[in-house]
């Protein structure tokens, strides 16, 4: 999907928070729309804008560690009354879907990070916001993530693009098309490689992909560094977890010793590239960071990210010419992974992830029509 006119890209929040610069896709001079309330006013008649933004952390949640981290501990989670799908794939395994029952609109799909599922912090309360804009958000258990360990041997992996696209076809084919996904972390990267490899192809109208890890062999270098070796600690912990419970389930061809694996590159090298035919780690990087990717997406596509992030450098957030005439960067210096929360109190919080989703996707819906 195409546009022809020029797409605004948000590229750096001053920290007073009052002005955002934008840069044109089209490699543009420069130019500042400082908008209503410190947010970011819009040219008129301009496809696939980045909504009115506003984000202004509070002083008490200033730092990257807590960003990345209270919402995980103390975000509340709504109830939401969910039904549960499984699709059967071409090779006889299965993906669990979660939709949210009360939705009746445009079917919006949320793909979740490394062992993410519905106990962590974002899917359900983006799927309250989204049905209350008219949506109707479903969840995409990655395989062997819905409590239930694959049937094969292979697993997820950050660039399956084939599972996600074998999921929006069942879906298409069921009188359900998906018109916009919205991938965090580890699904933020599969998003944003399915897009870059379909191009004017992808099914989607819309996409937004949050904390994305563009470079996976950097972020497993980021991930080993003081200071970031809590979140390796964590995701490394959740994986043995996972490769136990599936080793119980099914035989494995392989012969690990979980305990002499210490970092997430290690457990890639002989757990992740063996099972799903990467000749280890460094190929499964090389061929699989959505950054090579970028610059071939055409779907509007909002790519929301910090500075500050703790899984990645400053320097693997994508610039304005890496990335494709879909593709609106809003980048921010503060947020941490998957964060972006603000408020003026511990017990008044909000989150910039469930503003912009919506607004984006209808932005983009309203434009096609």
């Amino acid at each position: 999907m195409f546009c022809a006119s020029p797409f605004w890209i948000v590229a750096k929040t001053l920290q007073d928070g009052k002005v955002i610069q934008a840069v044109c896709a089209d490699h543009g001079v420069w130019r500042r729309f400082p908008g209503p309330n410190g947010g970011f006013s819009q040219p008129q008649n301009k496809k696939n804008m980045v909504p009115a933004l506003t984000f202004q952390p509070p002083w008490w949640l200033r730092n990257h560690h807590l960003q990345t981290l209270w919402p995980k501990l103390f975000r509340r989670r709504p109830n939401l009354a969910l039904a549960w799908e499984r699709l059967t794939l071409a090779d006889s395994d299965f993906i669990d879907l979660a939709w949210a029952t009360e939705g009746s609109g445009p079917v919006v799909l949320i793909l979740p990070g490394l062992e993410g599922n519905l106990r962590s912090h974002y899917p359900l309360p983006l799927m309250a916001v989204l049905l209350r804009s008219g949506l109707r958000p479903v969840f995409m258990h990655l395989r062997g993530c819905s409590g239930e360990p694959n049937r094969l041997t292979r697993t997820y992996h950050s660039g399956a693009v084939e599972d996600l696209a074998e999921v929006l076809a069942l879906l298409r084919a069921s009188g359900r098309p998906v018109v916009a996904a919205i991938g965090f972390s580890l699904g933020g990267n599969l998003l944003l490689r399915y897009l870059g490899m379909t191009g004017d192809d992808s099914c989607l109208r819309a996409a937004m992909a949050v904390s994305v890890p563009f470079d996976l062999a950097d972020a497993g270098r980021r991930l080993e560094q003081p200071g970031s070796r809590l979140y390796q600690h964590y995701l490394l912990s959740q994986l043995k977890r996972s490769f136990k419970r599936k080793q119980s389930f099914i035989p494995l061809p392989l012969r690990v010793d979980l305990d002499r694996i210490h970092t997430l590159k290690e457990y890639d090298e002989q757990i992740t590239a063996p099972l799903n035919g990467f000749a280890g780690a460094d190929d499964y990087y090389a061929r699989c960071s959505s950054m090579g990717y970028l610059a071939t997406i055409t779907t509007p596509t909002l790519i929301l990210h910090s500075t500050d992030d703790p899984f990645m450098y400053p320097h693997n957030v994508p610039t304005a010419d890496q990335v494709g005439p879909g593709v609106c960067l809003a980048i921010q210096e503060h947020g941490g992974h998957v964060g972006f929360i603000d408020g003026p109190f511990p017990w008044r919080t909000s989150c910039l992830i469930d503003r912009l989703a919506p607004a984006f996707i209808l932005q983009q819906l309203s434009a096609d029509r």
